[in-house]
């Protein structure tokens, strides 16, 4: 049962910070930090599906971190969480478009090595 809230959270937690992204690329920078200004912003940032979706998945995701945690051990339930890393890496190369260095490649499949000497 462990390995499905692990599924769950990198899921939704990829979808959410994916969303997450386009929501703010959509609404763009924030720059007055006023009050009224701050308002307005959120009122904005309520209308946009993106940031909305994705604060529903980023709320699954803690959900179901909580639910790991209480049939795993945290030391296991934050490395195997760290896979969405890896996916978010993957979608943010395809999806959003982003330039993703080799560094970055490195660094995601040295994750996905040790997310797989987890399930050993």
């Amino acid at each position: 049962m462990k390995w499905v809230w692990v599924l769950v959270i990198v899921l939704a937690t990829t979808g959410g910070e994916v969303l997450q992204t386009m929501g703010m690329k959509k609404h763009g920078e924030i720059h007055d930090f006023r009050p009224g200004a701050l308002g307005r912003v959120l009122g904005a940032l309520a209308r946009n599906w993106y940031v909305v979706v994705s604060i529903v998945l980023m709320g699954v995701s803690f959900f179901a971190f909580v639910e790991l945690l209480a049939v795993a051990d945290m030391s296991f339930a934050v490395p195997a969480t760290a896979g969405s890393l890896v996916l978010e890496t993957v979608m943010a190369k395809y999806v959003l478009k982003e330039r993703v260095s080799q560094t970055r490649w490195m660094g995601a499949v040295l994750v996905a090595c040790g997310v797989a000497l987890l399930a050993l």
